[in-house]
């Protein structure tokens, strides 16, 4: 089948949705802490794997639990690389949010960029937002990065906004409207 034909995957990934047996990997990307804190979740206390599935169960099959949605990504070889949530979604004034993980052993082969993108598309073109709203710890490199490559503009900066491995770090605003999605990616593959 053509990448085209079916919304959720493109070149290189096919977003799907997260299941129990997801469990045991999500476990191991907690072991992750320094790439767990610049995704903004500080220190997180250990928990076992029966709780792990039991927070999968929750979000299982794309169930929107509190304004958020998550998917696991896959390559197409069937590996899965990591993990992205559609969050804070305020349909009153059109705007949502991502975060995006891929695993170690993926990072830079571009699964993230696609990942996004495809995110992007649903939440401009099928879920009628009209601006997403995201933003990083300013030492992200790598998120700064996609969030360029996604063509995000840099709104702003909001100073020492999280503390972890005992200091403050400051969070870096990104934004992006739906004509602006529109205008980098109309036509083209995603």
């Amino acid at each position: 089948m053509d990448n085209n034909e079916y919304f959720w995957q493109g070149q290189l990934v096919r977003l799907r949705p997260l299941t129990v047996d997801d469990a045991e990997q999500a476990m191991r990307d907690r072991l992750d802490t320094p790439g767990r804190q610049v995704l903004q979740l500080g220190l997180e206390l250990p928990i076992t794997l029966e709780a792990m599935r039991s927070t999968l169960a929750r979000y299982a099959d794309c169930k929107e639990v509190d304004g958020v949605i998550l998917f696991n990504i896959d390559n197409l070889e069937g590996a899965s690389v990591g993990g992205i949530a559609m969050h804070s979604m305020d349909i009153r004034n059109g705007v949502f949010s991502f975060g995006i993980t891929v695993q170690k052993e993926f990072r830079g082969c571009g699964y993230a960029l696609e990942a996004a993108r495809i995110l992007l598309r649903y939440g401009f073109h099928e879920r009628r937002f009209q601006k997403c709203n995201s933003a990083c710890v300013h030492t992200n490199q790598a998120s700064i990065k996609l969030h360029r490559k996604l063509g995000f503009i840099e709104e702003g900066l909001r100073r020492r906004a999280w503390f972890f491995n005992g200091q403050y770090y400051d969070d870096l605003l990104w934004g992006m409207t739906r004509e602006e999605f529109d205008h980098l990616y109309a036509g083209g593959p995603i």
